[in-house]
């Protein structure tokens, strides 16, 4: 079986999630939503071998819980800082698209499937970014699957998926891969929900 090679960007997956949640289940959603990153991780890997696992993100210490999670599914983390000007992170895309071709390299002869978790297509019109890398593993014999919520992914990297690899809507999947904290004292009181299982995909 081959092997998946995962990247994973967690504040782009992070973020749009947020937005889907307010969609869902009210604004007030969108400050309790969080990733179970055990779900998210099964439905990346689906019980096939991992050759890489790498996620990216930024440095507060308030996020320590979160890469610590991370970490404890076996997955690498890479942490950089905000800028200054933006608050945007910074090498973070650079960090994954480094890993990419590295994979790409190293395992030259031997393709397995890159398994892209972020709908950021930024650089597409200029031949740069996720989605360059991915059309030079696939032009290698490598595998494509992106997962992504809809409203956020690049539409033309999601139509390149689809039609040369696997797109996966994570929308189909938001309540078994992220659950809601409690409230905060003073807000409206709601059962937290745990997420459900995983359904079985469409081979």
């Amino acid at each position: 079986m081959d092997k998946i090679f995962l990247y994973w960007d967690n504040s782009n997956i992070f973020i749009s999630a947020q937005d889907v949640a307010a969609e869902r289940e009210g604004w007030g959603a969108r400050s309790r939503v969080c990733i179970h990153f055990p779900a998210m991780k099964e439905l990346a890997c689906r019980q096939r071998p991992i050759g890489r696992a790498l996620a990216v993100g930024s440095v507060p210490p308030e996020l320590r819980g979160v890469w610590n999670r991370l970490e404890a599914e076996g997955i690498q983390v890479q942490l950089f800082e905000r800028g200054q000007l933006g608050g945007r992170e910074q090498g973070v895309d650079q960090a994954l698209q480094t890993a990419m071709l590295r994979d790409l390299s190293d395992n030259n002869g031997d393709p397995g499937i890159a398994v892209l978790l972020s709908g950021d297509g930024a650089g597409f019109a200029d031949g740069c970014g996720f989605h360059a890398d991915l059309e030079r593993m696939h032009r290698k014999g490598w595998r494509i699957e992106i997962l992504s919520w809809r409203h956020s992914c690049n539409h033309r990297m999601q139509q390149w998926a689809g039609e040369k690899g696997r797109f996966i809507a994570l929308d189909d999947f938001y309540p078994c891969v992220t659950y809601l904290e409690e409230p905060r004292p003073g807000q409206p009181w709601a059962e937290p929900r745990a997420p459900q299982p995983l359904p079985a995909l469409e081979s």
